[in-house]
């Protein structure tokens, strides 16, 4: 009797481990109504009705639950039914193969990692990543680093934008290419991308045929032919722009470089009133330190600072009998200044953003030089700097809007259109040269024609921007009393060119908080010209912030410490 006890249960216990087993690999609430003999069982018992019932293979690899589920549904329904509930509330994963938008989901994902990290394409393709991808999606396939970088090819015309870098500890300079272009490959997309190609090292003098012969060289590597470029941002330096003039390709300055030269003769205008003050207290004369040089702005934040710890620093000046400090007029003078500064920060810091594009370029001009010219009872104390700032901002863009570049891109914002210009006679030449370029996108793209008689009047894109400022914008009623100025109507043109750009002028404008490039993508069948010659242009970044952003992670890397490193050393450490 003891002997049966002991053969029952070691014939009983594997049983309880086996179904335990299917239960735990299979994850299937129908497991609740069968069991196995054992876990190679060929077929499984139903505890209703003791049938035996097909696993529908003939091994573990290929066994399924699909005649175990046929066999409540025919046999058992009530128990079938709490199959059903059981499964909907547990929502089992299922392992099925991926579907096609998975996939090309993942990789835009991937895509998305290598631009916005600085990643070199060659991350693909490193052991450690694919393992990583691997282990949380294993029926996702990589892509290869060919498979990247060939989404250029596709695309008819880039934007760039270039600097050129100089350590202070070492004697290493580097030049760099970043490429902008508006994705359209799918009809719903019209996105805007940008990725860093390369930032080599620059050796010898930074002549301008020196700089053209090494960006051709980085466009030769990528197979970016130089009819590919549509414009290169770059600093306002001479050498710049003779690199620009030897390649035979359009460039523009970068635009806060620009007003950097216009805030800087600004702040000069004051620079004597603080001599007069430190000669009158017989200390010596010095200027306001400022952490960058060619950043104004580094300067505002500075004075901001100071009005900010205003009670603090005059309670320490008290306290410990400096031997000057600032007045309540000098005080005053200082909020003042901040006062007249703050809206060209905003300008800077809106124009430097990664969606940016040098459409903003002549709304902002214009807005700041109606802003300058403005008179308050305030102005008493700044009126030479604000009359200096207006004069250099006249000076620096006066030809803004005889540049092709910049005024086609600002009639294709649909924020804009041609309520910023400055005269009917600047309208019109904007608008023939914006004719001209449509013509040419005509003849090279085979744009179908399908547009609607009466097309309907788009409304104003609603845009729910995430947080909200507790300080409203100082240039937003501005920018809504010059599109109020310019809300008129347009005469009808005879061409499908002129239809188009004749209709879309008509409509208003959309919200300056609103995507230009959200608004293309849902227009372009409406105006198929318009869209194409729009992602030409829109893709031109206002500045040459996004090379200057790589070269600040390259200042961290080569440093008075580790002043030996190479340039393919450097590189790596970069793009890693």
């Amino acid at each position: 009797m003891q002997t049966q006890e002991v053969v029952s249960c070691c014939h009983k216990q594997p049983l309880f481990r086996a179904a335990k087993y299917i239960r735990a690999r299979s994850m299937s609430a129908v497991w609740q109504y069968f069991r196995l003999d054992q876990p190679a069982s060929k077929t499984a018992t139903c505890i209703k009705c003791q049938a035996a019932i097909s696993r529908g293979g003939t091994s573990i690899s290929n066994f399924n639950t699909t005649n175990l589920i046929k066999h409540l549904k025919t046999r058992h329904p009530v128990e079938h039914n709490g199959y059903t509930k059981a499964r909907t509330e547990k929502d089992e994963p299922c392992q099925t193969q991926q579907t096609l938008e998975a996939s090309f989901k993942r990789r835009e994902k991937i895509i998305k990692f290598i631009v916005l990290d600085d990643q070199p394409l060659s991350v693909v393709e490193n052991v450690g990543f694919r393992r990583l991808i691997e282990h949380l999606e294993p029926r996702y396939s990589l892509p290869v680093r060919e498979h990247i970088s060939c989404k250029l090819k596709d695309v008819r015309t880039i934007s760039f934008t270039t600097d050129i870098w100089s350590c202070d500890s070492t004697p290493l300079s580097l030049l760099s290419l970043t490429a902008h272009w508006v994705d359209t490959v799918t009809p719903s997309s019209f996105t805007l991308q940008s990725a860093v190609l390369q930032a080599n090292e620059f050796r010898g003098s930074h002549t301008g045929k020196s700089i053209a012969e090494s960006i051709e060289g980085m466009l030769e590597k990528w197979n970016i032919s130089k009819s590919r470029v549509h414009v290169i941002l770059r600093d306002n330096a001479s050498n710049m722009k003779k690199a620009m003039d030897e390649m035979g390709v359009s460039s523009l300055g970068c635009f806060t470089h620009s007003l950097q030269l216009v805030v800087h003769q600004g702040l000069l205008s004051q620079r004597t009133r603080l001599e007069d003050i430190q000669k009158d207290l017989k200390m010596p004369t010095k200027r306001l330190q400022q952490d960058v040089a060619m950043r104004w702005n580094s300067t505002f934040y500075m004075v901001e600072s100071l009005l900010e710890q205003k009670r603090t620093i005059s309670a320490f000046g008290a306290d410990y009998d400096l031997p000057a400090t600032l007045t309540a007029n000098q005080w005053a003078l200082l909020e003042k200044a901040v006062t007249v500064l703050a809206p060209l920060e905003e300008v800077t810091k809106q124009i430097s953003s990664s969606t940016s594009s040098v459409a903003e370029v002549i709304p902002s001009v214009t807005v700041l030089k109606r802003l300058l010219a403005r008179e308050s009872q305030e102005d008493t104390g700044i009126k030479t700097m604000k009359t200096t700032l207006l004069e250099a901002v006249k000076k620096q863009f006066a030809t803004i809007e005889e540049e092709p570049l910049y005024v086609v891109a600002t009639l294709l914002d649909p924020r804009f259109k041609d309520r910023y210009f400055s005269s009917a006679d600047n309208i019109k030449h904007a608008k023939d040269a914006l004719t001209v370029e449509m013509e040419k996108t005509e003849k090279s793209t085979t744009v179908a024609e399908t547009i609607a008689e009466n097309p309907k009047k788009t409304p104003r894109m609603e845009v729910q921007v995430g947080g909200s400022s507790s300080r409203e914008s100082s240039l937003k009623g501005l920018f809504e009393e010059i599109l109020q100025e310019h809300d008129e109507e347009h005469g009808a043109g005879t061409t499908s060119t002129h239809f188009q750009l004749q209709t879309y002028m008509m409509e208003q404008t959309i919200s300056r908080s609103d995507s230009p490039f959200q608004y293309w993508a849902v227009n372009r069948v409406r105006f198929p010209s318009l869209a194409a010659t729009a992602a030409k242009f829109l893709c031109t970044p206002g500045t040459s912030v996004d090379s200057e952003r790589l070269f600040s992670t390259a200042s961290n890397i080569v440093d008075a410490r580790r002043n030996r490193l190479g340039e393919e050393r450097e590189q790596k450490c970069s793009f890693s």
